[in-house]
């Protein structure tokens, strides 16, 4: 459900109103009386559109007459209005849609925002929604932080797929942060993730240079030259498909061109921004890497959008309809 006075029930509920016939069914794991309520205001009051469930399996059959909601405790508190004592719901949900999907219960999860500073205040132990997935990927190694399954957050929208080697550290901490490990590590979840959740059987995978154009030899910087290039080299020994360091600047259109699969971005914006500009309503934020899919929309809580019931589900729809073809292409593999 994510944070509930955000956007996330009112997109659910949008999201459940725009289905199409052969759709995959979803369903939503929060309070009935939570999404009740905001049927009112995303879908002109069709409470009778509302399906509670029990179990992830009854959610087929509901899924044509209603929204499926598997109910969960919790408050309802005003759209716009972020209330602390939602954060133990929110988690709980979180928790119980990994459960459900590592138990084969059902094909994927798919996150809706949450505030990370309201679950902070609450005393949650993880950066964020990400890093809290990965110990939910393997519960068995929760207390081995070294064993877990290290996630690689990908970006996909207006014909791009974007992942990131370093996500959120000051910009100025970025460089620092690379290392020829890390790169590989990242290619590695990638190519892996392209072939088995995206059909790709030889993805080809190019890598962003850091500094203006790919450091020009070593002049505008040597990270091409000392960490990526070799780092690329690596790759290529293990059988990835993967080019050397590229001007960051050109290496978008060389994508939507058809000359790869995917790009590494070597920090936040340097990937955020293509994807974003191209599709801001529609795009798409995968972690790779995880026992199991996850997909969810790119963008936040929007209180502002909550409050006035202006929220768009148009992110939702696509990370739904992504996690449905990433679940078909890994049941494929």
């Amino acid at each position: 459900m994510g944070d509930p006075a955000g956007v996330g029930p009112d997109i659910a509920w949008r999201a459940w109103q725009a289905r199409e016939p052969a759709q995959r069914p979803f369903y939503v794991i929060a309070p009935v009386d939570l999404m009740a309520e905001r049927c009112e205001r995303a879908c002109g009051g069709a409470a009778l559109s509302l399906a509670p469930i029990s179990h992830p399996s009854q959610a087929a059959s509901a899924f044509a007459s209603g929204l499926p909601v598997l109910p969960i405790e919790g408050p309802s508190p005003p759209p716009g209005e972020p209330d602390p004592a939602c954060a133990p719901a929110i988690i709980a949900s979180i928790r119980l849609a990994a459960g459900h999907a590592r138990a084969g219960q059902a094909a994927g999860v798919v996150t809706n925002p949450i505030a990370k500073a309201l679950l902070y205040r609450s005393g949650f132990p993880h950066p964020g929604h990400t890093e809290f997935l990965a110990e939910l990927s393997a519960p068995d190694r929760a207390n081995t932080p070294s064993a877990r399954p290290r996630p690689v957050m990908m970006l996909v929208g207006g014909g791009l797929r974007v992942a990131l080697a370093t996500i959120h550290v000051p910009l100025g901490a970025a460089p620092g942060a690379l290392s020829r490990e890390l790169i590989v590590e990242t290619g590695r979840i990638t190519g892996l993730a392209l072939r088995r959740d995206f059909g790709l059987a030889h993805p080809r995978i190019g890598l962003c240079g850091l500094n203006p154009h790919a450091g020009e030899d070593g002049t505008i910087g040597r990270e091409e030259i000392d960490i990526i290039n070799p780092a690329a080299a690596m790759l290529r020994s293990s059988g990835f498909d993967v080019s050397d360091a590229r001007s960051g600047d050109a290496i978008f259109h060389e994508m939507l061109g058809g000359r790869f699969d995917a790009v590494i971005a070597m920090y936040h914006d340097q990937g955020l921004i293509p994807v974003k500009t191209l599709d801001l309503w529609g795009g798409v934020n995968v972690t790779l890497g995880l026992s199991f899919i996850r997909t969810s929309p790119d963008h936040g809580v929007a209180y502002d959008a909550a409050a006035s019931g202006q929220a768009r589900p148009d992110s939702l729809i696509a990370a739904l309809k992504l996690a449905s073809e990433m679940a078909s292409a890994r049941a494929r593999s």
